[in-house]
């Protein structure tokens, strides 16, 4: 960034200019990211939504599905961001710092919050394992689930709305210096909020894994049946799985935006800020690809079914080679051999 000899500058008025060296590099790593995420979660959609298996059998799996379908919109936010770094278009701008950053925004919280409902789960599956407890039926999920949308679209409408009545220009790619001032407050809000919600998952993700941890340890201590140690042994692994992908992707960006919420006006530190907030975003959205692995290890008909599809794919290959290898032996047989008359 280049910055005005002022350290201060009003909310509506932009520190400097965007510097954009570094957008090939950011533009390659988001489509990379948007090719192998659409795979993946596209994959996973249409394996439990367009097949057999349309009827959630538990309350792990509705939460699984919303997770899903929040990276997958992710995914599908991504392109709109691509673009953004590649055009100065005010349409362009006016699109990314309205729907795009908003979905962005919208889909991040959500992976965020399933990813604490399914710890949630997952304790309470195995340090509370007596009875069926009310939050872990299947219709309870699904209501939980419908209200979570529900009140992570409020504020993101609300904040759309308020951006584009405010009818401040765009000067720059750089969506806070077009903020007025009320919703510049908004944004700070929100965003306050936002990283409270994620200092909440992040706590219960370490307590749930503390305590499954100590689950597993007073099984060794008793030394339970192997079968029973086993799986808590598992369930600690794919705890540490869940607990491994918020710490990398969401705890590094959350520790940069908060303070570039409140200091964004300041031209000593904005630039820095926006940097550090740029690369801890782009670190974010690999949980796109990432959480496709939670779903693999904590859906048990999922792996299975992935397995067996790969042994299938084996066992067409084997029999596709061993056809070859017929093939060619019948060809060696049947060529005539030479006599010596023949020569």
């Amino acid at each position: 960034m280049v910055h005005p000899k002022n350290e201060t500058v009003p909310s509506n008025q932009s520190c400097g200019n965007v510097d954009t060296s570094v957008n090939p590099f950011i533009t390659l790593v988001y489509s990379l990211v948007f090719l192998v995420g659409l795979l993946l979660n596209g994959f996973i959609m249409k394996f439990y939504c367009c097949q057999a298996q349309q009827q959630a059998s538990s309350s792990l799996m509705v939460y699984l599905k919303n997770l899903t379908a929040a990276d997958f919109l992710l995914c599908l936010s991504l392109p709109l961001r691509i673009i953004h770094y590649n055009s100065s278009s005010p349409m362009v701008q006016l699109l990314h710092c309205t729907v795009g950053a908003s979905a962005f925004f919208l889909n991040m919280y959500t992976s965020i919050i399933f990813m604490g409902y399914i710890a949630a789960n997952r304790y309470r599956k195995i340090v509370h394992p007596s009875g069926t407890h009310i939050p872990q039926t299947v219709r309870t999920a699904r209501i939980i689930s419908v209200i979570t949308w529900v009140i992570l679209l409020a504020p993101t409408i609300t904040f759309i709305s308020f951006f584009i009545s405010s009818k401040q220009p765009l000067t720059t790619n750089y969506c806070v210096d077009s903020f007025s001032s009320s919703v510049s407050l908004l944004y700070k809000i929100l965003h306050t909020f936002s990283a409270i919600i994620v200092l909440l998952v992040f706590i219960s993700l370490v307590f749930f894994y503390y305590s499954i941890s100590r689950r597993v340890l007073q099984a060794q201590q008793r030394q339970l049946a192997s079968s029973g140690s086993e799986k808590l042994v598992k369930s600690r692994r794919n705890m540490l799985v869940l607990v491994s992908i918020f710490c990398v992707c969401f705890v590094p960006y959350h520790l940069v935006r908060l303070p570039f919420t409140f200091l964004w006006t300041s031209c000593s530190v904005s630039a820095v800020l926006y940097n550090l907030q740029e690369v801890a975003a782009m670190v974010s959205v690999f949980n796109v690809c990432l959480d496709p692995v939670v779903y693999f290890f904590l859906c048990k008909t999922f792996r299975a079914r992935v397995r067996k599809a790969s042994r299938r794919t084996n066992i067409q290959q084997a029999n596709e080679e061993s056809e070859s290898s017929r093939e060619q032996l019948d060809i060696t047989t049947s060529t005539p051999v030479l006599q010596g008359s023949d020569l």
